[in-house]
């Protein structure tokens, strides 16, 4: 196993160390606006070297509404093997109701998600309702860009709290590239429901059940033959690491101010990981082949 925190220049220098890829969807692969060119050779070039590719996001949508904006974003769905979303994840507990915390969540929803999408609850029992006064859970998928301050929700989570509705967070993570750079993300507004007593049950990365169905996924090889590739410490790089996965951290994204330009990256990113769980295997400016 590669030393922690190597850095390299491109994904080629460790193809050999793996067969099937994890990859980040934001900040990794497109910023929401464009797809990063050279991104988008590298999956080319994943696809021509035979490694089984498989986008991994914390995107509170399901997969085919995410297949359809990287089409739009020039990746089309045929050069990647397939999409597995926190979203998806979400949409299948609820419709199976097998285990927590799609057990016992209830029936009645206060629902938050970016852009009006409904792909959270298409085809479900449920009943949507516009005040946290009357829902029996809520469920966070996504936020638009003038909703992610914590402060506009505080009287409405306060509310809710009281009365011990539980969320349900699709998206567990802190930070994500709106239209004036990074902003919060949903998984920061899911923290502010906790501080105010409220109870959230995370449904993404860094938490396994992803990682054990984009196994399944790709057909449950082994793990160590497995590579994830993100720019989050906290949600890409310690969730694969917890399930056995190699990680690969890139810099230009959610840490850009930590680490983007560091003279030496692979000494910012231990400093920055600063725990074993958290340290990726390799680190790199931003994905290229």
């Amino acid at each position: 196993m590669t030393a922690a925190a190597c850095e390299i220049s491109g994904l080629s220098a460790i193809a050999d160390r793996f067969d099937h890829v994890l990859l980040d969807q934001w900040g990794t692969l497109h910023d929401g606006r464009t797809m990063f060119p050279a991104a988008h050779d590298c999956v080319v070039r994943l696809r021509e070297a035979g490694k089984h590719t498989l986008v991994l996001s914390n995107s509170g949508k399901r997969a085919s509404p995410n297949a359809e904006r990287l089409a739009r974003l020039g990746l089309p769905r045929p050069a990647y093997d397939g999409i597995l979303t926190s979203g998806e994840v979400t949409w299948t507990g609820l419709r199976e109701r097998t285990r927590a915390p799609f057990t016992d969540c209830g029936n009645t929803c206060f629902l938050i998600t970016r852009g009006g999408d409904c792909s959270l609850i298409d085809g479900l029992d449920l009943a949507i309702v516009s005040d946290t006064r009357d829902a029996d859970f809520i469920l966070l998928g996504g936020l638009d860009d003038d909703l992610t301050e914590p402060d506009i929700w505080h009287d409405q989570f306060t509310r809710a709290a009281a009365r011990r509705v539980p969320m349900i967070c699709a998206n567990p993570d802190l930070m994500m590239f709106g239209a004036t750079g990074l902003v919060p993300a949903p998984g920061t507004l899911a923290r502010a429901y906790e501080w105010l007593g409220g109870t959230v049950s995370f449904v993404g990365k860094p938490h396994a059940p992803i990682f054990t169905a984009a196994l399944e996924q790709l057909g449950n090889p082994d793990p160590h033959r497995v590579l994830m590739i993100g720019d989050s410490l906290d949600h890409d790089v310690a969730g694969a690491r917890a399930v056995g996965l190699q990680t690969l951290l890139l810099a230009d994204g959610v840490h850009r101010t930590t680490l983007a330009g560091a003279p030496d990256l692979a000494a910012a990113t231990r400093r920055l990981a600063a725990a074993p769980g958290r340290m990726p295997n390799w680190t790199m400016q931003h994905l290229s082949w």
